[in-house]
């Protein structure tokens, strides 16, 4: 009987022993083991994302000098000061240069914005096409942001090869703070 008892004793002893390495060892760390592995699973997406993206690091570098080199002379070609009179002089200069006719040049009312102030400005004049090509490629290399909206060509009516050019472009100048 003694001996039974002990034998029972054992056993509970022993069932005992393994519900606690099952309760206390074994399942917390097979729960910490999953939460291992579903970190380094996801860390390794990261990773695989991030390698991905690296390799088109070249590409946007390449972009970003693009831009900062089609951006660079923004302040040199947008002055801080109206000088609206010295543009429309530099644009007659232009036309006279061209040899064109029937010159006109009248600016519009000014629109102003906080990053920015524009003004636009009307283009008359008749000459040939290649005069009026001319006229283009000198407008758009000034030292002055000009953007043109609208062109329109008409053939002269006698077809003596003079063509009769309307613009619509603006002018664009930053305000500064004394201006206002």
């Amino acid at each position: 009987m003694f001996r039974e008892r002990l034998q029972i004793w054992i056993y509970v002893v022993a069932v005992m022993l393994v519900a606690d390495f099952v309760m206390f060892g074994y399942l917390p760390l097979h729960e910490r083991m999953k939460s291992v592995n579903q970190t380094k699973t996801e860390q390794a997406l990261v990773i695989a994302k991030a390698s991905a993206e690296s390799k088109q690091l070249p590409a946007l570098r390449q972009q970003l000098q693009k831009l900062q080199k089609a951006v660079s002379g923004y302040e040199a070609n947008v002055p801080t000061q109206r000088s609206l009179g010295a543009f429309l002089q530099q644009i007659a200069n232009i036309m006279t240069e061209q040899d064109l006719s029937e010159q006109v040049v009248a600016p519009g009312t000014e629109i102003e914005a906080d990053d920015g102030n524009c003004i636009p400005v009307d283009v008359k004049c008749k000459g040939s096409l290649a005069q009026l090509f001319e006229f283009y490629k000198r407008l758009q290399s000034m030292d002055r942001l000009v953007r043109i909206e609208h062109v329109e060509l008409m053939n002269d009516s006698d077809f003596t090869g003079q063509v009769s050019m309307q613009t619509k472009a603006v002018v664009y100048y930053r305000p500064n703070a004394e201006q206002s």
